[in-house]
């Protein structure tokens, strides 16, 4: 390497890379998918902390005591989970990283890709910093719920991005009416509100964090208690399943391409599964278990949801690399 080429990967070290190396389509989706899987990893052991009491596991940031940036042997099994946790936020860097790299470096270049990796990495920033005030505010239960909602965020685009690396970067298509649309967006917007008010439910919940007390949500001033806001949590639940049925029956009445019904009835199977697992939970009194499933649950309904929306236009084939690029079911069956 010579002392030009140095200068330039110190320079632009993205430019650099991608005028030596052309990724496969394959590679780049499998970067893409990494994104998302990390970041659902992250929110389940996000959720693991919280259910082993393990939120105050490391008591400080951004060292885990006052004079040690790593847990200790005297901080037992909790100093263990938060402080893994916190190191799984430099696996998530490295893999959103890797999806910008594996952007960055798509010939021809692809820009509204690898902006979508660039988004990430800085919604990943700022949920790290919120994270470490979580921990500075003592797990005060409105900041746990904003460090959620913002991975809620991270998810959508990650999602988004996933998907892109499966189309050209032509204007989009609709596949359906404008009236289909509209009830999808109603889907998208009642399925935000559901996951919202499930931080509510959590942050009202028994499940504070820490072995210690730490206080509630307070919801007296709205005149609901924990109970009430779970029954409105499970009404909200029935309306996004209601209205995921609805787009079914109007998508086969329609006779609509087979992306939007396959990604329908996948939200479909996963909200019984994900209301399953809310009702066992609610009427056994929260096991741990359970709850973490249902995070996980929630994760993966709201990828559902991104999935269905994502599949209402089609974008024009764009060939990269050896093979052009199709958005076939088979690549996006699986999360």
């Amino acid at each position: 390497m010579t002392r030009a080429d140095v200068a330039q990967a110190v320079r632009n070290p993205l430019a650099y890379i991608a005028e030596r190396w052309t990724p496969t389509q394959r590679t780049v989706q499998r970067a893409a998918f990494l994104s998302l899987a990390m970041t659902v990893v992250i929110v389940v052991t996000g959720g693991a902390v919280r259910l082993t009491g393990s939120g105050l596991g490391c008591p400080t940031w951004p060292k885990c005591t006052e004079d040690s940036l790593t847990a200790t042997h005297e901080m037992g099994f909790h100093g263990v989970i938060e402080f893994g946790n916190r190191m799984l936020a430099y696996v998530l860097c490295a893999a959103v990283g890797w999806a910008i790299i594996a952007a960055r470096s798509q010939k021809p270049v692809r820009r509204s890709l690898t902006r979508l990796g660039w988004t990430q990495f800085w919604l990943v920033m700022g949920n790290a910093v919120l994270g470490g005030i979580v921990v500075l505010v003592g797990l005060n239960p409105y900041t746990v719920a904003a460090h959620f909602l913002l991975s809620t965020a991270l998810i959508a685009v990650a999602a988004t991005m996933w998907q892109r690396t499966r189309e050209g970067d032509g204007e989009p298509r609709p596949l359906v009416g404008k009236a289909v649309a509209q009830l999808v967006w109603f889907l998208v917007a009642a399925s935000a509100l559901l996951i919202a008010v499930g931080t509510v439910v959590t942050g009202a919940g028994p499940h504070a964090g820490d072995s210690s007390d730490v206080p509630r949500m307070n919801l007296a001033p709205i005149g609901l208690d924990w109970e009430g806001v779970t029954k409105l949590h499970a009404v909200l639940a029935w309306i996004v399943v209601t209205l995921t049925f609805a787009l079914w029956f109007v998508l086969k009445a329609v006779d609509a391409p087979p992306g939007p019904l396959a990604r329908t009835r996948d939200l479909f199977l996963v909200l019984l599964a994900q209301g399953a697992i809310g009702y066992v939970q609610y009427f056994t009194d929260l096991p741990e278990v359970l709850v973490g499933l249902h995070m996980f649950g929630s994760c993966l309904v709201w990828i559902a949801v991104m999935r269905v929306l994502l599949a209402l236009r089609e974008r024009p084939v764009a060939a990269v690399g050896d093979a052009p690029v199709r958005a076939d079911d088979s690549q996006l069956s699986a999360v």
